[in-house]
């Protein structure tokens, strides 16, 4: 891109230069972010319309606050392309999200403006709040800390969590919510309708401060009498307006709402409260992709839309009638087709029904699926209660936000071995989303836990068969792993049909090396064994949890050599199961491992090139079994 194609915005290579331009600058400057970031994402795909919706959020923050002396928290960091641009990074923008790039979402690995990691929602508050307890202590009490929360992390636990300790922690922080009513698909939930629905008179507002500056002022009013005048005014304006909001009814000072897109009013506003004691929300109404006509009308599509022409908001879209679908497509027609069989089916997804197409059973069946918002802990404990009497969930999770559930699927389905099917979408490496997306360590962390079965299917076809078998009775609680993008097959409706828990296939004979593979990762090794030329044979294992002890036995008799490979952290996972029940049996194989590192964080890139950086491309594996059987 141009450079120098704008003429405000080409002056400002760190916020400093922001703050040197006057007020009446800022809509010209918030013009040009926004053409910048509509120029750079139209031919170097990513998160789109939430980065649009705070553009003016953005040079506000930058403009009224001395960052990064002044801490900016952000929250789901696909909000923050323009503060990348604005922080030093706008030359190198066009690289964001490719291989040795800048990286897709803020890290303080990064940059010194990147306050926090930032990958995942809900967790900005908290952070926020850490930071500005240790400005205190540390005696930067001039230091500000401002927390952004927004784009449906409000339905997030640890939101309300950070919050609930804001109201009992003594602090300064500021929290703004960036309120679109999205997500990623349209936000749900009590929380959602309250903010939409909440309102606070400005003059109030205005009248309100003017007055506790002034009572300040004459050394009327410390922090005790701050507080009990807080609860008693909160008390008469919610008799008035019969109206409570839950804010300030925590003693966390409310400001709002106001039009996040007015760029000259949020600066002022910030300036009126920044220096306010103790802790405030500043709610802002915004819209996702502001500014863009047709992410405006489709924020949903919008969210990360591809590539696309500028001009026409035509997107450029690849030819794919011949191609195999993607594992999610197969995911949710098979879902409805199952549900349509079984009545006791019900499909749960926190926030995410368009990216795991559970839209598709959404649509024909609306009361048998829930949305629950940016909640994963939620989703699996409400599947469980739903379980507990007599419902068959799945409950789709991407696997990294799986994470924030680990207890919930220990706690509140494994003990009781409830009948809820997890399906983890995007499994393994996701590419360009880096290391916060990154599907690498459900299969070591579930395995040690009892009661699960954890399975991950090679193709579509296992998928249909693997998602029929969880949904039989007797089951238990069943984990099914698939990757993001396309499988393999274009003929893949095939019939449902049982498989028997942990039970693989043995795929090809041989008599040199055991190769065993789990999941998609699979199909990468059979090129590999079979462009090696040598005598290999290829077991897909299929489960993790129970594995077939049969096919172990075999294995264990028959080969000096074997090679395991899996699309996730190669410590704990299936390798090292291997390594164990071989060891437990006293056999004494040479066994080498595939599979994600757990020394380094893997960054950002193509699916492919993250393959061959991690030596899990065909090239490498190939090699990899070659110099097995060669040593």
């Amino acid at each position: 891109m141009d450079q120098n194609k704008y003429e405000l915005l080409s002056q400002i290579q760190y916020p400093a230069d922001l703050r040197k331009l006057s007020i009446d600058q800022l809509p010209e400057v918030c013009r040009e972010l926004r053409e910048d970031i509509i120029d750079e994402v139209s031919v170097n795909p990513g998160h789109f319309g939430s980065s649009l919706g705070v553009v003016e959020l953005t040079v506000a923050l930058h403009y009224v606050f001395d960052t990064p002396e002044d801490r900016i928290v952000w929250d789901v960091g696909h909000q923050a392309y323009g503060h990348k641009i604005l922080t030093g990074r706008r030359e190198q923008f066009s690289t964001n999200r490719k291989l040795n790039g800048i990286r897709p979402f803020p890290t303080p690995l990064e940059s010194e403006y990147d306050t926090f990691t930032c990958g995942h929602a809900s967790n900005s508050i908290s952070a926020a709040l850490g930071m500005a307890v240790a400005a205190k202590k540390n005696g930067h009490d001039n230091r500000h800390v401002v927390a952004v929360i927004g784009d449906g992390s409000m339905s997030g636990g640890l939101a309300f969590e950070g919050i609930n300790n804001v109201s009992s922690t003594p602090n300064n922080l500021l929290i703004i919510l960036n309120d679109n009513d999205m997500s990623i698909d349209r936000a749900v939930g009590g929380m959602e309708k309250y903010l939409l629905q909440l309102d606070t008179n400005e003059t109030y507002n205005k009248l309100r401060f003017k007055a506790s500056q002034w009572l300040r002022s004459k050394g009327y009013l410390n922090e005790n009498r701050r507080k009990g005048i807080i609860r008693l005014n909160n008390a008469i304006k919610s008799v008035i307006s019969h109206q409570q909001n839950i804010f300030e009814g925590m003693n966390i000072r409310y400001f709002g709402p106001f039009d996040g897109h007015n760029v000259r009013e949020v600066v002022r506003v910030l300036r009126q409260i920044k220096d306010m004691k103790g802790p405030k929300l500043l709610h802002l109404h915004t819209i996702k992709g502001k500014g863009y006509g047709p992410a405006e009308k489709a924020a949903t599509v919008w969210h990360a839309p591809g590539k696309f022409d500028p001009k026409t908001g035509e997107r450029i879209i690849s030819e794919t009638t011949n191609e195999p679908p993607k594992y999610q497509v197969v995911f949710g027609k098979t879902l409805l087709e199952l549900a349509k069989q079984n009545p006791k089916i019900v499909g749960v997804t926190p926030a995410m029904p368009t990216g795991c197409s559970m839209n598709i059973m959404m649509k024909e069946m609306p009361c048998r699926t829930f949305d629950v918002g940016i909640a994963e802990g939620h989703a699996v404990t409400f599947s469980g209660g739903m379980a507990k009497d007599g419902l068959i969930p799945f409950c789709n999770i991407y696997s990294s936000f799986s994470q924030r559930a680990y207890d919930n699927i220990i706690h509140d389905l494994a003990i009781l071995n409830l009948p809820v099917v997890l399906c983890f979408d995007r499994a393994g490496l996701v590419g360009e989303d880096g290391p916060t997306h990154h599907g690498a360590f459900d299969l070591a962390a579930l395995r040690p836990i009892p009661n699960l079965t954890i399975s991950s299917p090679m193709n579509e076809c296992e998928l249909r068969k693997l998602m029929y078998t969880a949904q039989l009775p007797g089951k238990g609680t069943f984990v099914i792993r698939y990757p993001r993008g396309r499988g393999v097959m274009k003929d893949w409706e095939c019939p449902l049909e049982e498989i028997a828990v942990g039970t693989g296939r043995k795929l090809r004979d041989g008599e040199d090396v055991a190769v065993l593979t789990l999941g998609p990762i699979g199909n990468l090794a059979q090129q590999a064994i079979e462009q090696a030329g040598i005598s290999a044979a290829h077991y897909d294992m299929r489960f993790l949890k129970p594995m077939d002890e049969r096919l172990l036995e075999e294995i264990g008799q028959h080969f000096k050599h074997i090679v395991t490979i899996e699309d996730g952290v190669r410590t704990g996972g299936l390798g090292s199961a291997v390594l164990e029940w071989m060891n437990d049996h006293e056999y004494q194989p040479k066994i080498v491992r595939i599979g994600l590192p757990d020394t380094r964080f893997v960054e950002h890139g193509t699916v492919d090139q993250l393959y061959k950086l991690c030596g899990m491309d065909v090239e490498s594996i190939k090699k990899t079994i070659l110099q097995l059987v060669k040593s």
